[in-house]
């Protein structure tokens, strides 16, 4: 089980995904809208749903997107993975953040919301010194929620293969140096 880290910001609760949210995640995670687009399967039912609480989202940095008027059920997930990945061209001091929403919010500005909120959490309470986000090619919702929060274009990896997918995929890079993000958000020393 992971660390009790809970984000707030004035719509949401950011909190760690629980064994009891499999029938939420089960409900927004089977919709075929929306996972090939974060580059996963469609869930095909809850005890699979259960399985990638406890192996996927079970994890430092990982959050439960949970509309404060909700009753605690989540809507999404948000996770920013830290640490070096030679995999993925990042190093010791930088993340990379990843998100989806259930079809129902689209359009809300949810996810930029709580984008920003682990952005700062990333910068401020992790240390990272940068923040790399990346969507494959065509999912455009994701590119304009990186457009929307500041993120600048870095790279393409035209043959990015997802494992889950079994697929090679464009997937484009973009970036939030720390620098860029305190100067965004008024925090210049």
């Amino acid at each position: 089980m992971q660390e009790e880290t809970i984000l707030m910001t004035q719509r949401l609760i950011l909190r760690p995904w629980r064994e009891t949210d499999a029938e939420a995640l089960f409900e927004y995670a089977s919709n075929p809208e929306v996972g090939p687009n974060a580059g996963w399967i469609p869930h095909t039912d809850i005890s699979y749903s259960r399985a990638v609480i406890r192996t996927v989202l079970d994890r430092k940095g990982s959050f439960a997107i949970v509309p404060m008027q909700n009753n605690n059920e989540p809507i999404g997930s948000i996770a920013i993975v830290s640490g070096e990945s030679k995999a993925r061209g990042r190093l010791e001091a930088e993340g990379e953040l990843g998100y989806w929403l259930g079809r129902p919010y689209w359009g809300k500005g949810i996810i930029p919301e709580a984008v920003q909120e682990v952005l700062r959490y990333g910068f401020e309470e992790l240390g990272l010194h940068r923040i790399w986000c990346a969507y494959y090619d065509g999912n455009d919702r994701s590119r304009r929620v990186m457009e929307k929060c500041g993120f600048v274009y870095d790279h393409t990896n035209m043959q990015s293969f997802n494992p889950m997918l079994q697929e090679s995929r464009i997937e484009h890079f973009t970036t939030m140096p720390y620098e860029l993000w305190r100067k965004k958000n008024g925090n210049s020393f």
